[in-house]
């Protein structure tokens, strides 16, 4: 038995097994999770939008609660949906870089030890789908369908073309063979959705629904474009019929659910996977307003992000929480509502958040934290200590790292960090680093290379 074989063994051994009946399982609640990419933050209705439609999203929010200050745990693609599927910050297994296709990326992914949330709600009676972008590695054990989940139709890389999608260089698999004859492709994600939500089950699922979209190429049909035509800067134009067409499809995807009279046993949870890239040459037509900076940054335009969870009959209506929540508490508050307890040696750092959303009004998490190769930051509480270093997201972190010439912002009034107050609050300096060395002497060194400058957008 070769390592890699003895490593997928080891993972079959950990998963958990359903302990409950058949007929509590059936009971038990949907889980869909919409993750979009590389969106600004400012660029839905719900988020102050004035310029571009999102109807569908607003209306998920406006029945159920939006979070204002939610955040993702990777600045950028791989490392927020490692956190996703495992609960844990990636940067404690190596997850901290992006994956790109290139030589030196061929052998990365999640590592084989780790449980992905499809694993464990399989194990727990759910049948389990992912159709869209994965991104967590190439090689064929570290994909969906070794994973935990029973369908998948995708891509594996970080970036994909919307139409002529079915190429052979970065090809849509529709399991394990690869697609052909693939529709625009932001469509083609919306009606695996509705097929799969409309498939008779005696079984509860996992739906994760992983658009690519807004994420370049901007390549957008002529039905999307003509809906926002008010829209006069190309670039921000071609970007907004990409989120029409996003619109469309999670509103598809809702309106299966509700024509299945499935809303009020499905919890939906809504989030962008980082903030709208922002540098010169990377800008893909977003709005990260008013937050400072964007993707691959520490900043909050980089890591805060649009975040909607939505339980028909469970959890209240357009409520609008502010404590500050990552992605990390997807996978166990999903465990939660499937009635699957999570265990001590899962070591998660997430949260079940249905208690706090259904009376408990103390903040979840103490602090949250950040890493990108040497650009890094803490939140706790209002405070937050940052420090983004020119090239940081293309190094690999310090043995030592160096939080000197960090900038400390209160959020509660200064939430585009425009004022630091590092000099006049040298106490607070000091406590935020040193909660952060502490977590940062737990992490791994990274378990690949970081994508040079050029792979920013992948």
């Amino acid at each position: 038995m070769n390592r890699l074989t003895w490593l997928i063994v080891a993972v079959a051994a950990v998963v958990p097994q359903p302990t409950e009946s058949p007929t509590t399982q059936a009971a038990r609640p949907n889980i869909v999770v919409i993750v979009t990419d590389d969106m600004g933050y400012a660029d839905l209705g719900f988020q102050g939008s004035k310029d571009i439609p999102t109807p569908n999203i607003d209306a998920l929010a406006a029945g159920g609660i939006r979070f204002t200050d939610a955040y993702v745990s990777g600045p950028y693609c791989s490392p927020t949906r490692a956190g996703l599927m495992t609960g844990r910050y990636p940067q404690r297994f190596g997850h901290e870089f992006n994956i790109s296709m290139t030589e030196a990326h061929q052998d990365a992914g999640l590592p084989l030890g780790e449980v992905t949330m499809a694993d464990r709600l399989k194990a727990a009676g759910y049948r389990t789908a992912l159709f869209g972008k994965w991104h967590l590695g190439f090689a064929p054990a570290f994909r969906p369908t070794r994973r935990g989940f029973d369908e998948f139709y995708g891509f594996l890389a970080g970036a994909h073309t919307y139409l002529g999608a079915g190429g052979a260089a970065n090809p849509i698999y529709d399991g394990d063979s690869i697609a052909r004859d693939v529709p625009y492709l932001t469509e083609a994600f919306a009606q695996h959705a509705v097929d799969f939500i409309r498939r008779p089950s005696t079984q509860p699922f996992f739906l994760y629904l992983a658009f690519n979209a807004v994420h370049v190429p901007l390549q957008a049909t002529d039905q999307y474009l003509a809906r926002v035509a008010n829209i006069a800067e190309p670039q921000r134009r071609a970007y907004a019929a990409l989120l029409v067409a996003l619109d469309d499809a999670v509103g598809r995807t809702l309106a299966a659910l509700r024509d299945a009279h499935l809303e009020e046993n499905t919890l939906v949870f809504y989030f962008n996977d980082n903030g709208g890239p922002q540098q010169p040459g990377a800008w893909n037509g977003s709005n990260n307003a008013p937050l400072r900076g964007g993707k691959t940054e520490t900043w909050e335009g980089g890591i805060r992000v649009p975040f909607v969870i939505r339980w028909k009959g469970h959890l209240p209506e357009g409520r609008t929480d502010t404590r500050p929540i990552i992605q990390l508490d997807v996978l166990p508050t999903a465990l939660a509502a499937a009635g699957v307890a999570a265990r001590p040696e899962w070591k998660l750092d997430g949260v079940n958040l249905l208690p706090y959303l259904t009376g408990d009004q103390r903040p979840p998490h103490e602090a949250l934290y950040w890493r990108l190769g040497t650009r890094l930051a803490i939140r706790k509480g209002d405070w937050k200590l940052v420090k983004v270093t020119p090239s940081g997201a293309e190094e690999y972190p310090d043995t030592v790292p160096d939080l000197s010439g960090a900038s400390l912002f209160n959020l509660r009034t200064d939430m585009s960090e425009e004022h630091d107050l590092a000099a006049a609050h040298p106490d607070r300096v000091r406590e935020l680093s040193a909660a952060w060395l502490a977590w940062n002497r737990q992490l791994k060194r990274p378990g690949w290379p970081p994508p040079v400058a050029r792979g920013r957008n992948q």
